[in-house]
């Protein structure tokens, strides 16, 4: 019998799908608690005047299969029939040797005869022409709807912009916010007005934002263990931060760097790409120089470290920040900044005991956790996030959120205990030019206003604070139900 016959493709489905026989979902699969991706991605699947295939893209156990777990049980419970709804996951090596033309006529040969089903198919990138087969499948059946997931965005990107042009819509799905993580965890929201956001702070009485910290400090407690483990949903749950810990390097990192990205773009030699990512894990945060990689990874190229550097953001393990201009200033050489993709990923990869006692490594991790909560946040939002570095002194602004045609947004992290900006800082010389200048404190009581010079106020606010209300924000920017 061959490996790949109707047969064997249809016991595979069969153990993917136990609801065609039990009319349900197991609890286990679905977890209670939703991302902020799975209302965006039901919004999508359930607008029925335009139709869009759903494309979730993300780092290795960021919730994805959850998210879409959790959609399948929201059909279930909508009445939808469970022969309808197919879940294929093509990481599994049996349906990895299939096309999907063999796996989808083994489904409707042997479960679903009609056309109008739901395909859900789990790390999309590893079938045989994925695009093409999704354009045909979204062209040739217009009542199929299909939710797809992949860890390898340019990938993605690439055929979202080619054969799905039009056709489908990618929703990253990064790391559990700090809001998401306590709320995860169960740690019971503050009673904040669905307004308040970092930027709305500027224009509280210092008594009211004394009102909304004092709500805040719930939370408090539980930032610097959301900063070790919890980005990834699985592991914040667990009871042992050392094997969780563990479980990052080897689900997250190992098995991305020696499987995926090896399998994905050909890579002959792993031990590259690990030494390069081990690299970024240090100096996540800082301006990089690709020569200065090359050079101080004796033996790789440079053609190397660039091409490496663009497999590991496909990869979602790293995000890439590059200059943006201020009003015409000039930036300096235009090197980007790296940040590991989460603080939890460098601190399991770094195995650094002194983390938390080390202020300079704590500012990287702080900093890292910064800009990816604002990444993820305005991402929609047709912006770029990136940083500024110019003038003849080479002053520097950390996080820039770059609107188009409107002022941007200015983010200083001073995660210190005593965090003074200077009439001459960067952040205090833009200020003007800006929406909003804000500095990310480390103290619970270092908040409240800075006036620079020129009459611009920037807004000063503690780290655990800025990021949950990002996350309270985002939360209660959803304004439908399931």
């Amino acid at each position: 019998m061959s490996i790949t016959s109707k047969e064997s493709i249809l016991k595979v489905l069969t153990a993917f799908n136990p609801w065609w026989k039990t009319g349900d979902i197991h609890p286990d699969f679905t977890k209670k608690y939703r991302r902020f991706a799975y209302y965006e991605a039901m919004k999508r699947l359930q607008q029925t005047d335009l139709k869009r295939t759903v494309i979730l893209t993300g780092a290795r156990r960021v919730g994805k299969t959850t998210v879409q777990y959790q959609m399948i049980q929201t059909l279930l419970k909508n009445g939808v029939h469970p022969h309808r709804i197919v879940f294929i996951s093509m990481d599994h090596p049996m349906l990895k040797l299939s096309g999907l033309n063999e796996i989808l006529e083994c489904y409707h040969e042997n479960i679903y005869a009609k056309q109008d089903a739901y395909y859900f198919f789990d790390e999309i990138q590893y079938a045989a022409d994925w695009d093409r087969w999704l354009k045909v499948i979204y062209d040739m059946q217009p009542d199929t709807m299909m939710v797809a997931t992949g860890s390898a965005s340019p990938a993605l990107m690439k055929g979202s912009s080619e054969s799905g042009a039009g056709r489908w819509s990618v929703i990253q799905v990064p790391t559990l916010s700090f809001y998401e993580y306590c709320a995860l965890i169960g740690i019971e929201e503050p009673e904040i007005d669905a307004s308040v956001r970092p930027t709305a702070f500027a224009v509280m009485t210092q008594q009211q934002r004394t009102g909304v910290m004092i709500k805040l400090s719930v939370v408090q407690n539980h930032f610097t263990r959301y900063l070790l483990v919890g980005g990834f949903p699985e592991l914040a749950l667990s009871h042992n931060d050392l094997i969780a810990q563990q479980i990052m390097r080897e689900d997250v990192v190992d098995k991305v760097l020696k499987r995926d990205l090896p399998s994905l773009y050909n890579i002959r030699n792993a031990i590259e790409l690990e030494r390069i990512f081990l690299y970024l894990c240090n100096v996540s945060s800082e301006i990089v120089s690709i020569d200065a990689i090359a050079k101080e990874l004796n033996g790789v190229s440079r053609p190397t470290v660039e091409n490496y550097i663009q497999y590991l953001e496909s990869a979602n393990l790293i995000y890439i920040s590059q200059p943006v201009e201020m009003l015409g200033r000039k930036v300096l050489k235009a090197r980007p900044k790296i940040y590991i993709a989460d603080a939890a990923i460098r601190n399991a990869v770094l195995m650094d005991d002194s983390v938390l006692t080390n202020p300079i490594e704590m500012g990287k991790m702080v900093e890292t956790a910064v800009y990816k909560h604002v990444a993820a946040f305005y991402y929609q939002k047709a912006t770029r996030v990136g940083y500024y570095r110019g003038g003849k002194k080479g002053k520097e602004v950390d996080i820039v959120v770059d609107y188009p045609n409107i002022n941007n947004i200015l983010i200083e992290v001073k995660y210190r205990e005593h965090a003074p900006i200077a009439d001459d800082d960067a952040i205090c010389e833009l200020a003007y030019e800006s929406s909003a200048a804000i500095v990310v404190t480390k103290r619970a009581d270092d908040f409240g206003v800075h006036n620079a010079p020129g009459g611009k106020v920037l807004l000063r606010i503690p780290a655990f604070a800025f990021l949950y209300l990002l996350g309270h924000a985002e939360r209660h920017g959803y304004k439908g139900s399931e």
